[in-house]
């Protein structure tokens, strides 16, 4: 299966891809991040599914959402009728649950299921019994039940039925997981609970203010990223999944499981524009507690409840999605030094401020520590936004965003007149502008580069005129765009970086994907400029590269016009949220964030 072939059900805690042809192939139970019982996505059928489709291989499947839910609907038509097969995971009260309701719309069709079960990523196979209502499977701490009134019957390691529907008629599959040690819990009426969770996401996104312009796209990405938020704790994993490639064969395989900061401005701008305000407090407050601390362990990234330690492991049981070894859970990129994750913290919650979202005063004392730290810590070599696994380097985007958490400090302390020495912090922000313009920006070639020294360029360097570190007509900024649109320009997308020989600065093997974020900021950099016909025609051509339900990776190979990365993607649906809301005129974060600039009177001076 390709990655275009997959969609997304969840119950913000967790979430389940299911193909095209029926078959659940990646879930993790009960948490994003906890270990899968259903892992076929990153080996074989053997190592976890639960397939409902018909036993005629010969048939077409169309599907879709229902309008404005995350229902997943799929329509089979074999030669003696059509099935829809209803998924759908109800918002979660005690138990996940996923439920399955396999309707007959016309004839009289022959379905078969297969249900592989097994825990800890593929390696466990349960212990399986039957009950009075269907299957019970058992293995340590893990404990599923499935309960249909089909009849199933063992098969070599796996549980199996075959059953025929006739028009009108409904067959019900429910799955529910619960900790072994907890009694048997009861079983949700399938259809009502399909009914119930149609009310719960229309409901939902009936508070939206999508614009009717891209509405469509909007709304979808704006239930994806629900799905995505985990609602205990208001953080938001940057994908459901672990270890897709960014190339087919590679080594580039991540766990995206977890939160990371740098998506934080982004998100909020996301939730606020759309109107979801709750959402952008939680995740708001989410961030105050995680970074809260020691300012010098600032980490990229944390779980999901805003847990440090993020272990990686390699899984070499599992053969990788088409191959691409190895599987990883946990990311060891934990440990990094990103300077712009400072820039990133401080321009969000200033965000927030600037939105009529309070922050208390814990949460002010919060990041005038992270600021004296930065103090001293913006001097220093970092492994960048790309998350580099090669030698430090001092790069250009680094400081810049550390230039963002001292204008953002600045602001905020002569805006909303919060305790802190201006004074101070407008010498700081002006030192690293002048360090960024005098070492950063190679005056032969007109543009800023990837890093001190480098002749490369990066498109994070696209975020300049949003941030208001310069204004978008400044000839050097508009030196950058082209010299990226020239650079990195591939069939008309951006990539982030080059890769130059057989290792890149990265320090991995080189290739990988269009990284999809970057077009859309480049479709936001078009705005700035004037150039909205432009701004349009890239922002089209982005959409299209959606796949049939609406959902987008992290990356795109404009060769194979595959999907590649881990998916869906948090970062590609804000930023098509955002982008659509720039192109708009409703304030996406490239209009709000260079806003910033004009507040500031130190940011008049940029003859550098």
């Amino acid at each position: 299966m390709h990655l275009e072939d997959y969609a997304l059900i969840g119950d913000t805690h967790t979430a389940a891809l299911i193909g095209r042809n029926g078959s659940i192939d990646w879930l993790c139970l009960p948490r994003f991040d906890s270990n899968a019982c259903f892992a076929a996505l990153l080996g074989t059928e053997q190592n976890g599914r639960w397939m409902i489709a018909p036993a005629d291989q010969e048939h077409r499947v169309t599907r879709r959402y229902r309008p404005d839910t995350l229902i997943l609907e799929t329509d089979f038509t074999t030669k003696d009728g059509t099935v829809r097969v209803i998924d759908c995971m109800p918002i979660r009260q005690d138990h996940p649950t996923i439920v399955r309701l396999v309707t007959g719309i016309h004839g009289s069709v022959r379905m078969h299921m297969q249900l592989i079960l097994r825990f800890d990523y593929g390696s466990v196979v349960p212990w399986v019994t039957r009950h009075a209502d269907g299957l019970h499977a058992i293995a340590g701490p893990d404990s599923v039940y499935v309960f249909t009134g089909a009849p199933t019957h063992g098969k070599q390691s796996t549980r199996v039925s075959d059953f025929d529907v006739q028009a009108g008629q409904q067959v019900s599959f429910v799955l529910l997981w619960h900790p072994s040690h907890e009694p048997i819990p009861s079983a949700p009426d399938a259809a009502h609970a399909v009914k119930e969770t149609t009310r719960w996401w229309r409901q939902w996104t009936s508070q939206c203010c999508p614009g009717e312009e891209h509405r469509e796209a909007v709304v979808r990405s704006l239930i994806t990223l629900k799905a995505l938020i985990y609602a205990p704790t208001g953080g938001i994993v940057a994908a459901p999944t672990t270890s897709l490639p960014e190339r087919l064969g590679g080594v580039r395989n991540w766990d995206y499981r977890y939160c990371w900061i740098r998506d934080a401005t982004y998100t909020l701008y996301a939730l606020l524009a759309a109107g979801y305000k709750e959402e952008a407090s939680n995740w708001r407050d989410w961030l105050i507690r995680t970074v809260a601390g020691d300012p010098s362990q600032l980490q990229i990234m944390y779980g999901i409840a805003g847990e440090r330690r993020l272990t990686e492991l390699e899984l070499p049981w599992l053969s990788g999605y088409e191959k691409s070894t190895p599987v990883r859970t946990g990311n060891a990129a934990y440990r990094q030094l990103q300077l712009d994750v400072f820039g990133e913290v401080m321009d969000t919650l200033h965000q927030a401020r600037r939105a009529g979202m309070q922050t208390n005063e814990r949460g002010w004392a919060v990041q005038t520590t992270m600021m004296e730290c930065l103090e001293s810590k913006w001097k220093e070599p970092d492994e960048g936004i790309w998350e580099i696994r090669g030698p430090r380097r001092h790069f250009t985007h680094s400081k810049i965003m550390a230039w963002v958490a001292m204008d953002r400090m600045v602001q905020d302390i002569e805006t909303f007149h919060l305790p802190g020495d201006a004074a101070r912090w407008k010498r700081i922000r002006e030192e690293i502008h002048q360090d960024v313009c005098d070492k950063g920006f190679d005056p032969a070639r007109n543009t800023f580069t990837q890093y001190y020294g480098s002749r490369q360029v990066d498109a994070g360097l696209l975020i300049i005129p949003s941030v208001g570190f310069l204004p978008h007509d400044d000839p050097r900024v508009q030196g950058t765009v082209t010299a990226i649109e020239k650079e990195l320009c591939h069939d008309g997308l951006i990539r982030r970086y080059s890769h130059h020989g057989s290792q890149s600065v990265d320090g991995l093997p080189a290739g990988e994907g269009i990284f999809l974020a970057c077009s859309f900021w480049l479709a936001d950099t078009y705005v700035l400029q004037g150039r909205y016909d432009e701004a349009v025609k890239l922002f089209q051509r982005l959409l299209a590269l959606r796949n049939d339900v609406g959902l987008l990776s992290e990356e795109y190979d404009p060769a194979s016009k595959r999907l590649l990365g881990n998916f869906p993607q948090a970062l590609s649906h804000l930023s098509l949220v955002n982008t659509a809301y720039t192109i708009s005129g409703a304030g996406g974060p490239a209009q709000h964030r260079q806003s910033t600039e004009k507040t500031s009177p130190e940011s008049e001076n940029h003859a550098n």
